[in-house]
């Protein structure tokens, strides 16, 4: 009876440890939200279903990062037609793929997270360097190399602590069209308030900014951004604590991801330990009507934003 006890307490012991590492997976605070489905490729490795993901017939130029952390995984120029079901690319950008034995094939994962991708194949005449990764829709997300030239409209994204104070400053800005408090990061579709306040959610409070480049440039945003929050705490801004008040900056293209890298590297320069996150976009909750131009509308200015000059 002692042996069969010792036994259960050992397999017990087991279960839950391995659901536990599944957990801080898919629950680390410095990677993507997932959901459900995405969890059942990227996590427990499953396959979406051929002709049915969105990048299977998409060739625009940028990059594609992993779903799941952001690392960038594969050039456009790298991807090809197989017509077999899903994307394919015959070759990853350097260090980002592992490659790991699976049965008879040769499973591939994000080297930065472990997310799963897909599979790797060899030796099947596609192009000349006879390599055909193999990969999921689900588990990329594309960031298009740039804007369009000549937009008179272009949009950015941040997320610095409650999204008052950030509107408040950001919509002072010149060139700046509009300003709007909103949600994203997160698993949850059309979130409220109070859902992304349960820091269940895993959205953060994010404000989506319309300005026209030729009057502002993004840098000059993104250097707005970083003076008016403080980029060096982690989950919090002043007296607001909890994952939505997070320093982040979703980006919309490569361009807007190594401006942001370019000032965080500039920061760290001057001493700053930055905590702040850039992650590509994903899509925007609009907050309900009483979060927007909330100090216009109710006078005051914001209790934990200032602006500080930290790049001259």
């Amino acid at each position: 009876m002692k042996i069969q006890i010792l036994l259960l307490t050992l397999i017990l012991a087991c279960t839950s440890g391995c659901a536990q590492n599944e957990a801080d997976v898919s629950e680390n605070p410095f990677y993507q939200t997932l959901t459900q489905e995405e969890k059942e490729v990227i996590i427990y490795k499953g396959t979406e279903r051929p002709f049915t993901g969105k990048y299977d017939k998409f060739y625009e130029a940028g990059i594609y990062v992993c779903k799941q952390c952001g690392a960038e995984l594969y050039r456009s120029s790298d991807k090809f037609n197989s017509n077999c079901g899903w994307p394919s690319f015959d070759d990853e950008i350097a260090g980002a793929v592992h490659r790991t034995k699976d049965g008879f094939r040769t499973e591939i994962t994000c080297t930065s997270c472990g997310a799963h991708l897909g599979h790797v194949f060899l030796n099947e005449g596609f192009t000349d360097k006879n390599t055909r990764h193999c990969v999921n829709s689900i588990s990329l997300e594309f960031v298009p190399a740039r804007i369009s030239q000549g937009a008179v409209r272009d949009t950015a994204y941040f997320a610095g602590g409650c999204f008052w104070g950030v509107e408040y400053y950001l919509e002072q800005a010149p060139g700046v069209i509009s300003v709007e408090s909103g949600y994203m990061g997160g698993r949850k579709e059309n979130p409220t308030y109070r859902e992304v306040s349960s820091h269940r959610s895993g959205h953060a409070e994010v404000v989506q900014v319309i300005y026209n480049p030729s009057k502002t440039a993004y840098k000059e945003l993104a250097k707005i951004f970083f003076e008016i929050h403080d980029p060096t705490q982690l989950n919090r801004q002043g007296p607001d604590v909890g994952n939505q008040y997070r320093s982040e900056i979703f980006y919309r293209s490569v361009e807007q991801a190594q401006i942001a890298q370019e000032l965080v590297s500039l920061l760290e320069l001057k001493g700053f330990k930055v905590v702040t996150r850039i992650k590509p976009a994903t899509t925007f909750w609009k907050a309900e009507g009483y979060h927007q131009d909330y100090y216009n509308k109710n006078g005051g200015t914001p209790y934990c934003h200032r602006r500080v000059n930290r790049f001259s």
